[in-house]
């Protein structure tokens, strides 16, 4: 029995050193057996080449949104007549003859593109109505009768649909339905009017970053906007975007690819990190079911699951899943930079929370420290209060925003009316009284009981005159 006893003890201390060591820190583990925290050396540098490729990558894509952007501005100034980028979400007509105008001046620039266009644009065929390049669309209701003098009206919701369409003068001649110019709108159930093409380019300024041009496919949507029948057509244009390879590229001198590399060398120090965890993980259950077997077979207690989830370190399940963002992410990038794939939102999410995951998880090094491990407990402990707190604050916040939407929001009468300014004969009468306040003619008898209040008059008409003439 006596044996028996010892040999429960050793294997009790022998699980109480163990437990000790698992939740020590590198630093701690260091001391205790002379290990080196690799894994701590890792995180530090991937935080590092996790950052630097994420910078490079938003560079990259920044010339990819500034060119979709300056093209979208451009093909507002083409096909927009009289557009001015001042009011640009104003920008409306008000006259059927202005609405023709616009439609046929965004057909007629459209056609004549080639030689009014500073940019390097083409043509896609086959993409509009009846095969064309350019649909010319008008949406109706199938019936609309409208008689605001007898207080009358008979409408049919259901909307048709008619379109013509339109090609290039360069294009041999495909039959269409009718000439774009005997194109005749239904202005008493009109909802709107879209002119739809699409047009090619090719960004070529990506070459100063080493980059390898993309092809673009723009899908541009006039439209002009009648469905309010208040006598204003509201006009807008609406340019998409589709980056695809491009078919045959040639760029001479160009054949770096230290981004690739780069990338590459990124997904390899995820893969590690990602291994690593993934081992302290396992390590982690299989020393938590060993503590559970002990605790039932010796003290015949169960373990609540308060201490079982205290062996799973919910920092490495972070760093995992940012691992698993990242590597995904380089991925991508790499067939970005070969131009086999153009999924640059895709990867701008995978990496910019990868890296966001990745420090956030720097965390967990600063509870190494005892200043900063008081605040994050401290933090910890709280969490649930705040949360609470926050609960009970967003209630009241959002019946305060539903109350103000309706109250005070934009689309309240009084926000939409402005009362114009009236010159008054009053006003105008005062105003040709050319006399100034320092001329001394304001002042009256030095014994009025209300000279210091003329005096603080003329101090603030003094002030008032100094700001003016400023």
């Amino acid at each position: 029995m006596a044996g028996h006893w010892v040999a429960a003890d050793q294997e009790e201390e022998a699980l109480r050193r163990k437990l000790k060591y698992f939740f020590m820190s590198p630093c701690d583990k260091y001391h205790a057996k002379g290990r080196k925290p690799f894994k701590l050396g890792l995180q530090l540098l991937k935080i590092v080449i996790v950052t630097v490729q994420l910078v490079m990558f938003g560079l990259s894509n920044q010339v990819v949104v500034t060119f979709k952007e300056e093209n979208t501005m451009t093909f507002k100034h083409l096909f927009l007549k009289d557009y001015d980028e001042a009011s640009d979400n104003s920008f409306a007509v008000y006259t059927q003859s202005d609405v023709y105008d616009h439609i046929f001046y965004a057909v007629e620039q459209y056609l004549a593109l080639p030689e009014t266009t500073v940019g390097r644009y083409a043509y896609v065929y086959g993409v509009g109505v009846n095969g064309s390049a350019l649909s010319l669309c008008q949406q109706y209701y199938k019936k609309g009768r409208i008689d605001p003098a007898n207080d009358t009206f008979n409408i049919d919701p259901r909307i048709i649909t008619d379109c013509i369409g339109v090609n290039p003068l360069s294009v041999p001649s495909v039959p269409l339905s009718s000439s774009y110019k005997n194109f005749t709108l239904k202005f008493h159930k009109l909802i709107n009017v879209t002119i739809e093409f699409q047009l090619k380019a090719i960004n070529i300024q990506t070459i100063i970053n080493h980059v390898i041009p993309d092809c673009y496919t723009f899908y541009i949507t006039i439209v002009l906007d009648n469905k309010a029948h208040s006598g204003k057509v509201k006009i807008s244009l609406d340019n998409q975007a589709s980056i695809k390879q491009c078919k045959d590229h040639s760029v001479s001198g160009q054949g770096d690819y230290t981004h690739v590399a780069f990338d590459v060398i990124v997904a390899l120090v995820c893969m590690l990190s990602l291994v690593l965890c993934g081992r302290s993980i396992m390590r982690g259950v299989m020393l938590q079911q060993e503590f559970v077997q002990f605790f039932k077979e010796s003290l015949d207690r169960k373990v609540s699951w308060a201490d079982r989830l205290e062996f799973i370190n919910g920092w490495f399940i972070l760093l995992i899943i940012s691992d698993i963002l990242t590597i995904t992410g380089s991925i991508i990038k790499i067939g970005i930079e070969f131009k086999n794939m153009s999924s640059y939102d895709v990867c701008g999410i995978l990496l910019g929370t990868s890296t966001l995951l990745v420090w956030v998880g720097v965390i967990r090094y600063l509870t190494f420290f005892q200043k900063y491990n008081i605040l994050i407990v401290t933090l910890r402990a709280a969490f649930p209060n705040v949360i609470r707190f926050c609960c009970c604050v967003a209630v009241i916040y959002l019946g305060y925003c539903f109350c103000g939407w309706i109250v005070l929001g934009p689309y309240h009468v009084k926000h939409q009316t402005q009362e114009p300014i009236h010159i008054t004969d009053l006003h105008a009468f005062i105003a040709e009284c050319t006399d100034t306040p320092c001329s001394g003619k304001f002042r009256g008898l030095e014994t009025s009981p209300c000279s210091f209040f003329c005096c603080c008059d003329r101090w603030a008409e003094r002030e008032r005159a100094k700001v003016s003439v400023c």
